[in-house]
């Protein structure tokens, strides 16, 4: 059986009173980063392997249905913003199409054959990384795009929530992080989400710095989309160079980035 559909530790939910629910998912939850931790090793494997096939000009894609599929469209759309990198740099693809991230989509993830009809909507490169995402680690939506991925030749890798699953075993790469029963038996938007989650973001996070997108510890290139993110370069500008405030908001909105604008002043300081 499952571990991501075996018997929740805990019963009569509805017996519980509010308190008691919220502390026993929370403990529930403490299991999570503990399980990530395990499996670094694998993580800084799959990272290791797509850094320098984006450097190479390869896309770093991820697949998935339901709750997995919507996190990895998370993660996908998050790295334009934060690292002010083209929308095609990462990609999030979920069964059903975008119909899929606020509805269920019948069957959807029942078809092995179209993972890959929609990965090459958005054209081939040999140097792309295709990270299968779900829970159970059975999904033939996933399990198909991944093997295709594999026969033409790209890089797979995987995040599922079981041992030893049909997908792991598909993937080169596979990362199992294995976090138990869910509090609510099945419900792997629980645990098991909020693992792929982590896993998503230290994935995505330590490639976008060693593609060069953080300074420091800073988002240098993030979109200025906002009156926060101007204030927050900004500030991030007046650190680096000690200009007043009306100086860095200003280089800042003349030169689009906080990189931009801090090569531009130090340019300009001393010429």
């Amino acid at each position: 059986m499952k571990v991501t559909e075996s018997a929740s530790h805990y019963d009569n939910l509805e017996k519980m009173t509010v308190s008691e629910l919220l502390l026993n998912i929370n403990t529930e939850d403490h299991v999570v980063p503990a399980a990530v931790k395990t499996v670094l090793p694998e993580i800084t494997r799959l990272v290791e392997n797509i850094v320098p096939r984006m450097e190479a000009g390869g896309r770093l894609i991820y697949i998935g249905a339901g709750t997995s599929g919507r996190l990895g469209i998370l993660d996908a759309s998050e790295c334009p913003p934060t690292y002010g990198v083209p929308h095609e740099w990462v990609i999030g693809i979920i069964a059903g199409g975008d119909t899929a991230i606020r509805k269920a989509v019948e069957n959807a993830e029942d078809d092995p054959e179209q993972a890959w009809i929609d990965i090459q909507k958005y054209g081939f490169n040999p140097d792309d990384t295709i990270i299968g995402i779900a829970a159970s680690g059975t999904t033939p939506y996933v399990i198909g795009g991944l093997r295709k991925a594999k026969e033409n030749g790209l890089l797979t890798g995987c995040i599922t929530c079981n041992l030893g699953s049909p997908l792991a075993e598909v993937a080169e790469l596979p990362v199992e992080v294995v976090v138990g029963p869910e509090f609510v038996t099945g419900s792997t938007r629980m645990k098991s989400g909020t693992a792929q989650k982590l896993v998503l973001n230290m994935i995505s996070t330590t490639v976008m710095i060693k593609l060069g997108r953080v300074k420091g510890n800073k988002m240098v290139d993030m979109q200025l989309s906002n009156s926060k993110l101007v204030e927050r370069g900004t500030k991030m500008i007046m650190e680096v160079t000690g200009v007043e405030e009306a100086e860095a908001k200003e280089l800042l909105i003349s030169q689009g980035s906080v990189r931009l604008a801090t090569e531009y002043y130090y340019k300009n300081k001393t010429s």
